[in-house]
């Protein structure tokens, strides 16, 4: 393994370098733009970028911040190696890594001499940021994850640069970090960013959805979720639980009652037709149920959405 830890002795002797590589992109925004158009701005003021950059190939580069950075950092490693220490972790990377380091915690980094890595990196700050950082940390208690290379997260980040390069009025920070949180998410819930899940996972939450879905109509058991996926009932709510928070059976409700509300809005339907058509029969149980979810009555669901459309001038579809 190369670089399992960091020698720190070793590059401070060296000719390592904090950046100046060939080819690198690096946007620092200035203090006064953030204080001016992020601190205060509240759709964006609880997830921010601060600093964004991309390092091809970048032979002895090393950072070491032994009290820490004021935010949190990303870093993805596209090719090469390289090696961090995050307060006492050690961890070698290679391509596919990425890690993160919340702020205030002591950390240094570097290439490796002989295969330098090519890297993705942003700086970040806010409240919003500190939590996404936190779970991100919880999943596995690491500082270091490995996923999927995708020319569409990818291209997230060429957006964001290319945007910042444009400038720093308010509009153009606004959608750039609202944009950002999807950049993010591509990390923290990088299997479903994964274009192709089902074909890289067994996939068996996406495939039970979609079974709902072509059976919304029908009155479905847990034995009947477990066995579409080849799963034990007991192993598979206990993992669908795990993953929604949610029972199957509970979360096929809600998908009903998703639907319920579509027709109440959307056609002239009779409250026991409409519980007919989502697999229920038994129209009181529909109203009990609806209620339970929604906080409303049907018949109230229906006016309170006739009324809003009515205002808005928006025509009923039959």
């Amino acid at each position: 393994m190369d670089f399992p830890i960091i020698d720190n002795q070793l590059y401070e002797v060296m000719n390592y370098k904090r950046d100046g590589f060939n080819g690198q992109r690096a946007i620092v925004l200035p203090k006064s733009v953030i204080h001016k158009f992020c601190l205060f701005n509240q759709i964006i003021n609880k997830a921010y970028i601060t600093d964004l950059g991309y390092y091809p190939k970048a032979l002895y580069h090393y950072r070491k911040r032994p009290l820490g950075a004021d935010q949190n950092i990303l870093i993805y490693c596209q090719e090469g190696k390289g090696a961090v220490t995050i307060d006492t972790a050690n961890y070698a990377i290679v391509p596919g890594d990425y890690f993160i380091i919340p702020s205030n915690v002591p950390h240094h980094y570097k290439t490796n001499e002989k295969n330098p890595w090519t890297i993705y990196w942003c700086h970040f700050k806010g409240e919003q940021a500190d939590a996404i950082v936190q779970q991100i940390i919880s999943r596995a208690n690491s500082y270091k994850y490995s996923i999927d290379f995708l020319e569409e997260r990818i291209n997230i980040f060429d957006q964001l640069y290319i945007n910042l390069e444009k400038g720093y009025s308010y509009e153009n920070l606004t959608y750039v970090n609202l944009l950002f949180l999807q950049f993010l998410s591509s990390f923290l819930f990088s299997d479903k960013f994964t274009v192709n899940l089902l074909h890289k996972t067994d996939g068996f939450l996406e495939k039970t959805i979609c079974f709902m879905q072509d059976h919304i109509d029908k009155s479905l058991t847990l034995v009947d979720f477990a066995t579409n996926v080849n799963y034990s009932p007991s192993h598979y709510s206990s993992r669908f639980k795990n993953k929604t928070g949610f029972s199957p059976i509970e979360y096929f409700n809600q998908m009903k009652i998703q639907k319920a509300c579509q027709y109440l809005q959307f056609t002239d339907l009779r409250v026991k037709e409409i519980a007919f058509k989502i697999g229920i029969n038994d129209a009181y149980y529909f109203t009990r149920l609806f209620g339970k979810i929604m906080g409303h009555s049907p018949k109230d669901y229906r006016q309170s959405r006739t009324a809003v459309s009515k205002t808005l001038g928006v025509t009923e579809m039959s």
